[in-house]
């Protein structure tokens, strides 16, 4: 009898042993990265390469793809991504212009994408040396520079500082058309980093639907598959304090007042039915109705800059290139002849 409760006992210890180990393993899984927060495990169109910058004495890694046509026009034009992005949302953007005979080059900017993610002073002003030193790397000369939402501001400031080097300004619905410091109330960048790590996919779903997208389609969910996959990661907290720092940049950094001085031709793509709002959960229902309208924003941007021309898109909200990419392509290949 006691030899049958023995085994009877072994058995029971095995189970539990196997059970736990379940157990440790479901839990090691529920701890895995879904992504990297530096996106090794998304895909992007092309070959990333990097290069390699140095900030604050810290060494750093700056993602690129440098896509070259079959039938080079020798024209050059780099894209210039938004906070939310990196490079792989141009897909259908850098595939046009190969086919209209550009080389393509597409920055992931320090503290986004693939690149690195330091901890350091972000100024846009920091960023256009990068993106300089990019293009001096690549001996290119001169170019043309797409930049969507913050990639307009970047793409701004670097048409400032360059404008030897910029052949056109392209602004595809830029953020920054308003100065946010003077209705949104100010955060610290302590206060946005608490708030950064908040995000989750249905978070991140709710602003792009009430923001970016009058109407929603399943063809955007990997948006947000990319936006709050990195959420997962056990290097989150780093990801959230620059984009906590980025936010802040973007907050204390406008470009909407030296429009004026701007020296190089300027196009601004404009979906009109943006109301992308930097600092947008701070404002009051009411406030939200009356700031970040594009509709009325980029007539009045245009008039801003001399003789700028201005497209805009009816229906469309704040990425053109991912909502009506035909139509976009063709204006974008249009206004580059």
């Amino acid at each position: 009898m006691a030899a049958k409760h023995q085994v009877y006992n072994s058995i029971m210890m095995r189970i539990l042993y196997t059970l736990l180990l379940l157990t440790c393993f479901s839990q090691v899984q529920a701890q895995t990265d879904t992504l990297s927060i530096t996106l090794e495990n998304v895909k992007y169109p092309y070959p990333v390469k990097f290069l390699e910058v140095n900030a604050e004495g810290q060494d750093l890694r700056m993602a690129y793809m440098d896509v070259q046509p079959q039938n080079p026009n020798g024209r050059t034009v780099v894209l210039f991504h938004g906070k939310n992005f990196a490079g792989y949302y141009w897909k259908e953007v850098i595939q046009a212009l190969n086919q209209g005979g550009y080389r393509v080059v597409v920055p992931d900017q320090i503290g986004f994408g693939k690149s690195s993610k330091p901890f350091i002073h972000y100024s846009f002003h920091l960023l256009a040396r990068f993106n300089k030193q990019l293009l001096d790397s690549l001996n290119i000369t001169k170019t043309s520079i797409l930049g969507h939402s913050m990639g307009g501001m970047l793409a701004t400031r670097f048409a400032l500082l360059y404008p030897e080097r910029t052949e056109k300004l392209l602004l595809e619905n830029p953020i920054g058309l308003e100065d946010y410091r003077a209705f949104v109330p100010y955060r610290s960048t302590e206060e946005q980093y608490k708030t950064e790590l908040k995000t989750s996919a249905e978070s991140v779903k709710k602003y792009y639907e009430s923001s970016y997208f009058p109407e929603w389609k399943p063809a955007y969910n990997y948006l947000v598959d990319v936006a709050a996959g990195v959420t997962q990661s056990a290097d989150f907290p780093r990801y959230a304090k620059v984009a906590a720092l980025t936010f802040t940049m973007i907050y204390e950094q406008p470009v909407v007042h030296e429009f004026s001085n701007l020296k190089v031709p300027v196009v601004l793509f404009n979906g009109r039915e943006d109301k992308t709002i930097v600092g947008k959960g701070l404002l009051s229902k009411e406030d939200q109705a009356k700031y970040g309208q594009y509709k009325f924003l980029g007539k009045e941007t245009a008039k801003k800059i001399k003789g700028a021309r201005l497209v805009e898109f009816e229906g469309v909200g704040h990425i053109p290139h991912i909502q009506i990419p035909k139509e976009f392509v063709s204006s974008l290949l249009a206004n580059l002849k």
